[in-house]
């Protein structure tokens, strides 16, 4: 499911202002209440908005050292090492890869003492066979997704044939 023009704009302006009401938004955007709110539901029923929560920065809660560590997997224990780190709360993402680990995790730590703690809860389980931890020195492209969604929108504009703008 591609967006188009519109929805692009109507994804900035809620990046931009997450607390804007849908009224406000149509306003805004020039089109109907209506419009908006039916862009949003079928953005969020098709998984394009997953969600409208608070985007909170883990360092402001303590948490100010970031660390990426690859996984081995004992072959047969996914599914119970996935459950194990989910069960860590310093385990922000997991992600299944290709390569030579077999998960990726970000994760959070108090400081780098700290972090050996962390590492130490994640790896202390029998199903990972070994990990390698790189700690995070600066995030210059925060993770972002808007220059996708005016890229996309572009692309399902074009395709379309249609330039709400």
């Amino acid at each position: 499911m591609g967006i188009d023009e519109l929805d692009g704009r109507l994804i900035r302006l809620l990046a931009a202002e997450p607390r804007i009401g849908v009224l406000e938004a149509s306003r805004r955007l020039g089109v109907a209440r209506g419009t908006v709110q039916a862009r949003l539901d079928r953005m969020r029923d098709n998984g394009v908005i997953r969600g409208f929560g608070p985007d909170v920065d883990p360092a402001a809660l303590g948490y100010p050292v970031t660390a990426f560590a690859t996984l081995e997997i004992q072959q047969g224990q996914g599914v119970d090492v996935r459950e194990h780190l989910a069960a860590v709360p310093e385990v922000l993402e997991l992600h299944t890869t290709t390569g030579e680990g077999d998960m990726l995790c970000r994760l959070v730590a108090r400081s780098n003492a700290d972090l050996q703690r962390v590492i130490d809860r994640v790896v202390g389980f029998g199903g990972i066979v070994r990990a390698s931890t790189a700690i995070v020195m600066e995030n210059p492209v925060p993770l972002r997704v808007i220059p996708l969604v005016e890229q996309a929108a572009r692309d399902g504009s074009l395709q379309r044939g249609t330039h709400e703008g």
